[in-house]
């Protein structure tokens, strides 16, 4: 079985460090890093900027369809860049429609789609505006920056460009780690398994 991953940066593969300026300090999505956590084979199609009309509109919808085998898993990830376009891509008018018809287009391959308007359309969710809201605050304003590029960065005495270091959207290594791990365990939950595995969130425990 494969997971195929939708969305935008905060989904998508390394940027190999070129918004930073350094190798070593790569803005990345939780998708780059899935597969460390996940038996099953990882298909990430998310692109950073992605809206639910571009990812259509520029074919990468289709690939992620095109990839399909019955009882694979999709998940889709939009929001952060709709919401700049609130004409065309409102919550409740084209956003909404669009993820629908993903939705309706990943049932059709008999795979499993996850993602929002889960209660309504019968589709499971994984909801990481909860997560993030939930993990930001119980870590602290400080300790939640290591999330971050900038908090990396400031780890090690980096310097990095101005509008990367006020950026409290797109992760570093360790912000996609844990939201990835969150995932997992999230897939693991739905499938009824890993009750006996060791759980993914062990790795961060406060005292």
């Amino acid at each position: 079985m494969t997971i195929h991953l939708a969305g935008d940066s905060t989904v998508a593969p390394s940027d190999d460090g070129s918004t930073s300026g350094r190798a070593d300090l790569p803005v990345l999505g939780w998708g780059h890093v899935l597969a460390e956590f996940v038996a099953d084979e990882v298909h990430n199609c998310a692109v950073s900027g992605a809206t639910t009309r571009s990812f259509r509109e520029e074919g990468h919808w289709d690939k992620v369809v095109s990839a399909l085998r019955p009882g694979d898993t999709v998940v889709i990830q939009f929001g952060h860049n709709d919401q700049k376009e609130p004409d065309e891509l409102a919550a409740d008018g084209g956003y909404r429609r669009r993820l629908a018809e993903f939705v309706a287009d990943v049932l059709d391959a008999d795979a499993r789609p996850v993602r929002a308007l889960g209660a309504e359309l019968d589709v499971p969710v994984i909801d990481l505006t909860v997560l993030t809201r939930w993990l930001y605050a119980w870590m602290g304003a400080e300790a939640s920056g290591s999330l971050f590029v900038h908090g990396e960065a400031a780890a090690i005495g980096a310097q990095i460009p101005e509008d990367l270091a006020r950026d409290d959207t797109h992760f570093g290594t360790a912000g996609a780690r844990a939201v990835a791990r969150f995932v997992a365990e999230s897939l693991r939950a739905l499938d009824g398994v890993g009750d006996d595995l060791q759980p993914l969130g062990a790795w961060f425990v406060r005292h």
